[in-house]
């Protein structure tokens, strides 16, 4: 079939009878929903955009020649690396990097698995009917087009006792299986895009405790109707009876997050990646080819959400006038976030490595400290807006007080903006700063860009387990330099 319209998108979501729960409602119609049909049709829009930039954003499959988006790419070489990062760019401009899972995430992280399904296939061959499946599934996905969301992350239910799995039910399992499917029964999160899904996948998020039963090493994808899959949505950040000038982002990009129940789900073997390989669901996502891969696509997002804040930043502080010294320093802050992330998605494709079975992805050193790093500064470029916007933030009009006439006049008189600019754009510009980092939307956004592909602190961790010996060797060598000189120079003195 190749790439889909954003009509075949929706049919699709309309046809299928997941059970998923918003409050104390369990929802039938996602299209039709007013907290979830909004961001249904943004999703709609970002099929359709890959018709409408076809020759951007569309490739060949290399197999069967059916158009395909380019997030499905195995780069062969560093000019697949820049053509795809150009269309990545453009996908992400179109929610402004709010939407962190439209189905580029996805694709481009089956795409890192597929082009170096060695890592899947585990040492001395352990799992090679699971890797062949993997390979399979990801030509299904881009063939099919599908909106794919995951869970990678185990619940949080005591700290004290978590790192127990065995005799634990929580974490997801396999309890059983029949001639032609796994049962699986537990909890994962997050299924960030639950509503807006087509398949449900599992992979891990970090290595299993030590001694935990071979049950818990389970990987695979399925239906998002699969019977016994439960999915228990957030409250929605969503906005449907706003107007789009009060709530430019929360009426359109609220993606929604969902805890996800596996209440005893037959999951097809065919579609089981993971079956019980300790080895290998632990060793595939530690140093491989997956996360330099998909952080291409993420730091670009992030690119693209940083150069967004930056200009909102210094259009509040223009509005008001805004020209004093903090003010400048504030900007210049968020400048350096966009410069360094920049830098990094040049660097990392500049130094890419091709990987044993052939696929080409970005520099992992380069990316590397970014996934911590981005964890802080996105927090703080939103508490820079908001000390930029102050009061003003909270003392914008709205689109019914603007179009009243005896309102409208006050507000020309006693809310413009300075140097000419008047109570309508100020309004505007107000609103989507407060959307951006106030509203019920931006503060989930927050949080969410605060554990995006983990915590700082996690990642500052893993970077120094995987990378303290290498980058050391010149430290270390000025630090004996250093001490050989100290000593040298002591002796010749006694």
């Amino acid at each position: 079939m190749g790439a889909r319209t954003g009509a075949e998108y929706l049919q699709g979501l309309e046809a299928g009878t997941r059970e998923l729960w918003l409050g104390g409602e369990r929802v039938t119609d996602v299209v039709g929903h007013p907290q979830f049909s909004q961001a249904a049709h943004a999703m709609a829009h970002w099929f359709d955009l890959q018709h409408e930039q076809a020759d951007r954003l569309l490739i060949a499959d290399d197999e069967t020649g059916e158009p395909i988006n380019i997030s499905h790419m195995i780069p062969r070489s560093k000019d697949d690396l820049i053509r795809r990062g150009e269309g990545l760019r453009i996908i992400a401009e179109q929610s402004i990097g709010i939407m962190g899972r439209t189905p580029d995430y996805m694709n481009v992280t089956f795409a890192g698995f597929a082009g170096n399904h060695s890592d899947w296939r585990g040492r001395g061959e352990t799992n090679p009917e699971g890797a062949q499946n993997l390979i399979e599934w990801q030509k299904r996905l881009r063939r099919q087009d599908l909106s794919v969301t995951h869970t990678i992350v185990h619940p949080t239910v005591d700290l004290a006792t978590d790192g127990n799995f065995a005799g634990n039910s929580v974490p997801l399992h396999k309890v059983g299986e029949t001639r032609d499917s796994i049962i699986v029964r537990g909890a994962r999160l997050l299924a960030t895009l639950a509503p807006f899904a087509d398949e449900q996948t599992v992979y891990p998020g970090k290595p299993l405790p030590a001694g935990s039963p071979s049950e818990y090493a389970v990987s695979f994808t399925v239906r998002m109707d699969a019977p016994g899959l439960v999915f228990l949505c957030r409250d929605s950040g969503a906005r449907p009876d706003a107007d789009p000038f009060d709530a430019p982002l929360s009426t359109r990009f609220d993606e929604q997050d969902a805890y996800c129940i596996f209440d005893d789900v037959e999951v097809p073997k065919e579609n089981v990646w993971i079956d019980g390989q300790v080895d290998v669901y632990n060793s595939v996502m530690g140093f491989s080819a997956w996360w330099p891969n998909i952080m291409q696509q993420t730091t670009i997002r992030a690119l693209t959400k940083l150069e967004f804040a930056y200009s909102l930043a210094a259009r509040l502080a223009e509005i008001v006038n805004d020209r004093r010294d903090g003010t400048a320093e504030q900007l210049g802050e968020i400048l350096g976030y966009v410069d360094m992330t920049r830098n990094a998605v040049e660097l990392s494709v500049e130094k890419c490595r091709t990987w044993p079975d052939g696929g080409v992805f970005p520099d992992p050193r380069v990316l590397t400290s970014m996934r911590s790093l981005l964890a802080v500064w996105m927090p703080r470029v939103n508490e820079i807006i908001r000390t930029i916007g102050s009061h003003n933030l909270l003392a914008a009009a709205s689109r019914g007080q603007l179009d009243d006439g005896r309102v409208r006049a006050l507000l020309d008189e006693f809310l413009p903006g300075a140097n000419g600019i008047d109570a309508e754009e100020r309004a505007a510009v107000f609103r989507l700063a407060w959307d951006f980092v106030g509203s019920a939307l931006g503060s989930r956004n927050e949080l969410y860009e605060r554990n995006y592909l983990s915590s700082a602190r996690t990642n500052r961790i893993n970077a120094h387990k995987l990378y303290s010996a290498e980058q050391r060797k010149i430290g270390d060598q000025l630090v004996a330099n250093i001490l050989e000189d100290a000593r040298a120079r002591s002796a010749a003195r006694r």
